[in-house]
């Protein structure tokens, strides 16, 4: 390529910039999220979180199109051991116990731009493959694009809303999956946590201060081959709960919510409560504290 005819190219490729940005939805709310825990091999947790800090929070997610935020959560052995249950089909998908998956990073996509969105990542994955800018060595658990259903808040109109809940010094987060045996179960699944349960547990002095609701939504077909297909994408819930305490010091606020889910809508099963702690960013806090 001649000097001239690359600066054309470049040249055109900034005119699409200019024609995408003037057109299209860009309002300020969650469309969807990708919601993503990962476990490193054993004896690779320093080098994965390096390259996950240093490289891929960036490359990988925050630097696309259409990704307003982003935030990685980590669950110290320690936290490893409060989830439940024991025998988790998150985890058993993968041939994994339950204390798998002790790093969380979540991201909110802008709605209405989730097509957009998907266009871009998969070929920049394809591209930091290609160049040896992904890092090999981890399993990932629990990966999946997830559609934005509500969010239920424990203050009402004050506080920070969901679209600040990955920027807003929360001290926790705790990931629940729910489970049903059929997409109408899941609509009454749905109905029955806004309607009644997040109202009865998101009360004033909750160490939760708001709840957010997704459902997974099926990965592209030209996905990378490391990441696995999404299970429940018409029969699964996907909770979190943002919480103004360190998880440690309110577990008692989330034990036997398997017990309420099943007693409250027949075939549905909680399948993983999973306490987080935000990581420091830029440093390898907690690492040391994984296994």
């Amino acid at each position: 390529m001649t000097e001239h005819t690359e600066h054309v190219a470049q040249a055109d490729d900034l005119q699409q910039y200019t024609e995408l940005a003037a057109r299209g939805p860009y309002g300020v709310a969650i469309g969807s999220a990708l919601i993503t825990m990962v476990e490193p091999l054993p004896g690779h947790e320093y080098a994965y979180n390096r390259w996950y800090e240093d490289d891929h929070f960036y490359a990988g997610a925050m630097a696309m199109p259409w990704m307003f935020a982003g935030r990685r959560f980590v669950a110290t052995r320690e936290l490893q051991l409060l989830r439940y249950p024991e025998k988790s089909a998150v985890t058993q998908v993968a041939d994994l116990p339950v204390t798998a998956g002790c790093y969380l990073s979540v991201y909110w996509v802008t709605r209405g731009r989730h097509d957009a969105h998907m266009r871009w990542t998969v070929q920049i994955n394809k591209r930091l493959n290609r160049d040896g800018r992904v890092y090999r060595d981890r399993t990932h658990v629990f990966t999946a694009f997830q559609q934005h259903v509500s969010t239920y808040y424990r203050d009402g109109a004050a506080g920070p809303r969901d679209i600040h809940a990955l920027d807003h010094p929360y001290q926790g987060l705790v990931l629940e999956v729910i489970d049903t045996e059929t997409a109408e179960q899941r609509a009454q699944l749905t109905d029955w946590l806004m309607d009644r349960h997040l109202p009865s547990r998101l009360r004033t002095g909750s160490p939760a201060a708001m709840c957010t609701v997704f459902e997974p939504l099926p990965l592209p077909v030209d996905r990378m081959s490391y990441v696995k297909p999404v299970e429940g994408t018409d029969t699964r819930l996907t909770l979190l709960w943002f919480l103004q305490q360190d998880p440690r010091t309110c577990w008692d606020a989330f034990t036997g919510l398997d017990g309420e889910v099943a007693g409250a809508v027949p075939g549905a099963r909680v399948e993983l409560v999973a306490p987080f702690l935000p990581t420091l960013p830029g440093t390898d806090a907690y690492v040391d504290e994984l296994r």
